[in-house]
């Protein structure tokens, strides 16, 4: 779902995601984008794309400190030697 908030309405998304920065700098770059998104059509995509990646990048970081943690709290998994 967040992915969907996060290609239709970017800045949004990002926010409700916990990344502030993220979406400020989202907002930035959807008008230098919507200015010269008027010639060239493609930089309309590109505020989305940064907050589809964005998201997903932050929530495989979160699923990698899960695990960790883990990890670090019930021992390594069973058959795992080094």
């Amino acid at each position: 779902m967040i992915y969907v908030l996060a290609a239709l309405l970017p800045p949004l998304g990002l926010l409700l995601n916990g990344q502030p920065f993220s979406a400020i700098f989202n907002l930035v770059l959807m008008v230098f984008c919507a200015l010269f998104g008027l010639v060239f059509h493609v930089l309309l995509l590109v505020p989305s794309a940064h907050a589809v990646i964005a998201v997903h990048m932050k929530r495989g970081d979160r699923r990698h400190r899960e695990v960790v943690e883990a990890i670090r709290r019930h021992g390594q998994p069973r058959g795992y030697s080094r």
